[in-house]
């Protein structure tokens, strides 16, 4: 186990488990580890069972914190009272978010399950905190207009995307050419939050530019083949069924990075998707170039999206199956929006404020005068 301090930033990426796999699967049932070292059984355990590099690096980062927080003691020789003064030192010392804290229990949860093999019934009592439903932060058309023209060029198309399609931001970013349907005006979403697929819209304003960009984006891609690139990376088993369809035109990244990298895994250098730090930074400066106060965030284009669809009285069923909720009641959040910001309710002091202000005026005077009087 690695000597080095650990890092005490809590901002990690959302964890995506796969649904297709019981819970119930635990280490005994799954075949034996070959890494000796613990944070390595952890890294194999995650890619046999096809979870995302995103929870790989979470999972890691939150057994490797574990360990250190305990002296570099293994996990097989701690049991309940270590794993709690953990996690209430994440809450307490660290002050970290619900959500931050969820994840940190669902990887020593994996840890114990999936990596051990250790009974664990008491780990699964723990209880997880319940962080509050805050509104979304929702920009109005014309702020949407305003940051998606602050947008630098190479990042507007994106932007764009995202906001007239309700995408999450790396649904967007992992969206490959054969996606897009020109035809039918449609995009495919693969492997969704929950792992499902869905259909969206294809603006139609955006088809003509799409089809540019890709054309772009052919060049590269012939230029990668004339250089004898590695294909692009292919999910879950794919890539070993059908070693050569990274190679095609079909899988290639919509949005493609500029420059080639290692596969964080494999270490195999292969061009990538942008990545979505990159996006961010860049939606960051032009939220701050379009003058807004809103702490908007990449996220807050699809939280506009759907608000905006619900003002123009869309079904909110409608509304649900195209941003992917598996609940309506997540969906539901943006009426919230439009009861509070769209007017639904009258203040009482617009109410007072609609006088004309000389009738006002005459009227405090007759008060005035009669209290004279009186």
């Amino acid at each position: 186990m690695p000597h080095s301090a650990v890092s005490t930033a809590p901002h990690l990426p959302p964890v995506n488990r796969p649904s297709t796999l019981s819970p119930e699967r635990t280490a005994q049932s799954l075949p034996p580890l070959a890494a000796p070292r613990l944070l390595d059984q952890v890294r194999e355990r995650t890619r046999y069972l096809h979870y995302s590099i995103r929870t790989e690096t979470a999972y890691v980062h939150w057994v490797k914190a574990f360990v250190h927080f305990h002296g570099l003691r293994h996990p097989r020789d701690m049991g309940v009272s270590e794993i709690e003064a953990f996690l209430s030192h994440l809450a307490n010392a660290r002050e970290v978010s619900a959500s931050t804290h969820k994840q940190a229990l669902s990887a020593l949860i994996f840890l114990y399950d999936k990596v051990l093999g250790l009974p664990t019934p008491w780990l699964k009592d723990i209880g997880r905190p319940k962080g509050g439903r805050k509104l979304p932060v929702v920009l109005t058309p014309p702020e949407v207009q305003a940051v998606l023209a602050a947008l630098a060029p190479q990042h507007q198309l994106l932007g764009q995307l995202l906001y007239g399609t309700g995408l999450r931001l790396m649904e967007g970013l992992r969206l490959r050419v054969k996606d897009i349907d020109f035809e039918h005006q449609t995009i495919v979403v693969r492997d969704g939050k929950g792992q499902k697929d869905r259909t969206v819209m294809l603006p139609e304003r955006l088809a003509s530019p799409l089809r540019h960009h890709l054309s772009r984006a052919r060049a590269v891609y012939e230029q990668d083949r004339h250089n004898d690139v590695a294909g692009v990376w292919m999910p879950g088993a794919l890539e070993i069924k059908y070693p050569r369809q990274g190679q095609t035109w079909a899988w290639q990244w919509v949005f493609a990075a500029d420059d080639l990298a290692a596969c964080p895994r494999t270490g195999v250098i292969r061009r990538h998707h942008v990545q979505d730090v990159t996006f961010q930074r860049a939606f960051r400066k032009a939220v701050a170039l379009a003058g807004l106060v809103k702490p908007a965030t990449p996220h807050t284009l699809r939280h506009s999206f759907a608000t905006h669809l619900l003002q123009a009285r869309y079904d909110i069923r409608t509304v649900q199956e195209l941003l992917g909720h598996a609940d309506v009641s997540t969906t539901m959040i943006y009426t919230h929006v439009l009861k509070v910001g769209g007017g639904a309710v009258q203040s009482p002091l617009d109410a007072l404020l609609m006088q004309p202000s000389g009738a006002q005026s005459a009227q405090a005077a007759q008060r005035v005068a009669a209290g004279r009087v009186l």
